[in-house]
């Protein structure tokens, strides 16, 4: 009966994001007015932006994407380009988590299927380990827990085959055309989008509290083994703990062939703005950049 009842799940959530799929084209995200195309949205005439120059923001990220919340671009540097996006991904798996709408208070338990087998990268949640489902999305999204990525899509109706055919759903109904998504974790390097549709894929994680909760949250501790203390973990994003930026969402990624990549919401000169970072070299670099935008703006506001 329980398997019944996943599969009746798993069905009815394939034809919802279908549905929406079907129409992608013509449906804008409910956060901002950009539409599901954002490739023409340039500075309007009306725009603050149009006091800027770009040629004097020296970034080293190799693609960039700024974005008001009218969907004029602030900033552009090879935003249509797909690239390996790294734990940017997580956003998504959040995403399909909290659509299936699985209670969030079940424990989960990690096994050896969670391993990562793609790099062989360690783990503190080692196996046995055993959480809740809000715990292990809010470890993924706050410290890029991989095991917990791994763990949630196991346990989703269908298992991670499924899961992953979903993923690639949710990107298209989201109009994310240039996308594709071969894992949950991120350490795929198949796993690639564009920072233009990392735009898309921000302001649609911004709708769930849960994700903009947990990848704003600082530490949280977890207690996933019986007679053991707290296992304690940090955002795995600088910026929340500069007191200079108000972030609403951020998460951050690497692999090898993706380079440091950040993605965020945040507000700067009483502007929200989307920022997209991606493939920049040195673990601060996409900080760096993050802040060279953030004078640049400001100072060129104020000029």
């Amino acid at each position: 009966m329980r398997i019944m009842k996943k599969h009746l799940l798993m069905c009815g959530l394939t034809a919802s994001l279908l549905a929406a799929a079907s129409s992608a084209g013509d449906a804008p995200l409910q956060l901002a007015s950009l539409g599901s195309d954002t490739r023409s949205g340039q500075a309007t005439a009306s725009s603050p932006w149009q006091v800027l120059k770009p040629q004097k923001l020296k970034l080293k990220s190799a693609a960039a994407l700024i974005m008001d919340r009218h969907g004029n671009e602030v900033y552009a540097k090879q935003a249509d380009a797909p690239m390996p996006i790294a734990s940017i991904t997580k956003l998504m798996t959040a995403m399909v988590i909290l659509d299936a709408e699985l209670p969030l208070e079940e424990r989960i338990t990690i096994t050896r299927d969670d391993r990562d087998r793609i790099r062989n990268s360690g783990s503190r949640l080692g196996f046995g380990a055993t959480l809740t489902r809000k715990e292990l999305l809010r470890l993924m999204l706050m410290a890029s827990e991989n095991r917990a990525a791994s763990a949630l899509a196991r346990t989703w109706p269908g298992g991670k085959q499924a899961f992953v055919k979903t993923m690639n759903l949710k990107a298209f109904s989201l109009g994310m055309h240039d996308s594709r998504f071969a894992g949950p974790s991120g350490l795929h390097a198949g796993n690639v989008a564009s920072a233009r549709d990392l735009v898309k894929l921000v302001r649609a994680a911004l709708q769930y509290p849960l994700v903009h909760e947990a990848t704003t949250t600082h530490s949280i501790s977890v207690f996933p083994y019986k007679r053991r203390g707290p296992l304690h973990y940090h955002n795995t994003n600088r910026l929340l703990r500069n007191a200079n930026w108000e972030i609403q969402l951020s998460k951050t990624g690497y692999i090898n062939e993706a380079g440091r990549c950040l993605t965020m919401q945040a507000e700067i000169a009483d502007q929200p703005l989307t920022i997209v970072l991606l493939n920049s070299y040195g673990k601060l670099t996409p900080i760096g950049d993050s802040n060279r935008i953030r004078k640049w703006i400001e100072g060129g506001l104020d000029g």
